[in-house]
């Protein structure tokens, strides 16, 4: 600040300045302490008003949570955006900020299982079903044609729903999708509840430990820690054994359930963004040693995927991991805009 210095001789200010550097301390003691949350995230904000929808599904009745955010100035179009496993649609702020800015009305479901959605007791997970459960979603909302957008899990999801309702897909974006290599001729297949046996003993140094390898090969920056909120959270709260449960069957429908060999069939534009540091391969630690070292490679993938998908545009973002949209939001961000607003042959 131009023409102003703090003086240690002036009691009353230097009073002012001890009672708000403790007030600032405290404050940030209070964000540094560990949360606990519940099945449904009660405690946990989201960016955006959240309603719900009740779908029928299986013989019961279940709760959708999704975010519908209409800009102040309309472009007409509307982007979809899909949430990885271990997220939820909270993390997608910036990017629905800056498409709000665009003019794009923006949609996001928390889908059944995650987020603040229902965590069913019985459910058999399928991309079809969440696929379908999300078409039904846009029906409610009354929007014909999306740009559907899938991080993750999400991007798996993503191109399901594209292969299903291709007329409701206006273009498909595929944002460090799990998924584009089928892990099944290399990890030896278990069960679910092997499954949530696994999931039972995370704890949240093992979340993060998890995140580091994977996410960022190894790499671990302070700026990463507000995604580890979300799933260390759960471990502290009151409905883990739910949690890991859905987990556990969301994980069986991951590794059953590949879509790489469906990318030919791909009938919509599509963007591949991909941060090449990323390791993310589901059930390495299963896999043959020689093998382990070659699953998730996505500095090899992104091109494979590129090469398989009739209409594609390969975006490699290098030394960024799992996350480009938090860890390289800028080019992230211009790659997505610049993509949306491209002619679509």
């Amino acid at each position: 600040m131009r023409g102003k210095s703090l003086s240690l001789s002036q009691p009353l200010q230097w009073g002012r300045w001890l009672t708000a550097l403790c007030c600032l301390f405290f404050a940030r003691a209070a964000l540094a302490e560990p949360i606990a949350l519940d099945a449904r995230l009660t405690d946990f904000a989201y960016p955006y008003p959240v309603k719900t929808l009740t779908v029928k599904d299986q013989q019961q009745s279940l709760e959708m949570a999704y975010m519908d955010v209409k800009p102040k100035q309309a472009n007409g179009e509307t982007v979809l955006l899909l949430h990885g496993k271990n997220f939820s649609g909270a993390y997608w702020k910036t990017t629905m900020d800056a498409l709000l800015e665009q003019g794009y009305r923006v949609v996001v479901p928390d889908q059944i299982g995650f987020g603040k959605s229902s965590k069913p007791a019985h459910f058999q997970y399928s991309f079809q079903v969440l696929a379908d459960q999300t078409r039904r979603l846009l029906d409610t909302l009354k929007v014909d044609s999306a740009t559907v957008v899938g991080h993750s899990m999400g991007g798996m999801l993503a191109t399901r729903f594209a292969l299903m309702f291709p007329q409701r897909s206006d273009s498909l974006v595929l944002v460090n999708p799990i998924g584009l290599e089928d892990w099944r001729p290399v990890v030896p297949w278990q069960s679910v509840d092997a499954w949530y046996q696994g999931e039972l003993k995370k704890t949240p140094e093992k979340v993060k430990a998890y995140m580091t390898a994977s996410y960022f090969d190894g790499e671990w920056k302070d700026d990463y820690a507000p995604l580890l909120t979300l799933q260390q959270g759960w471990i502290r709260g009151p409905d883990y054994q739910r949690i890991a449960w859905n987990s556990a069957l969301a994980y069986d429908m991951i590794y059953s359930q590949p879509v790489v060999q469906d990318f030919p069939r791909l009938a919509v534009p599509t963007l591949l963004i991909i941060g090449t540091r990323d390791r993310t391969a589901l059930g390495r630690n299963r896999a043959p040693a020689p093998e382990r070292a070659q699953l998730g490679r996505y500095d090899q993938l992104g091109k494979k995927a590129a090469e398989r998908i009739p209409d594609a545009t390969l975006v490699e973002l290098e030394g960024i991991g799992h996350v480009p949209q938090y860890e390289a939001f800028n080019a992230y961000r211009e790659a997505l805009l610049d993509f949306l607003a491209a002619p679509k042959r």
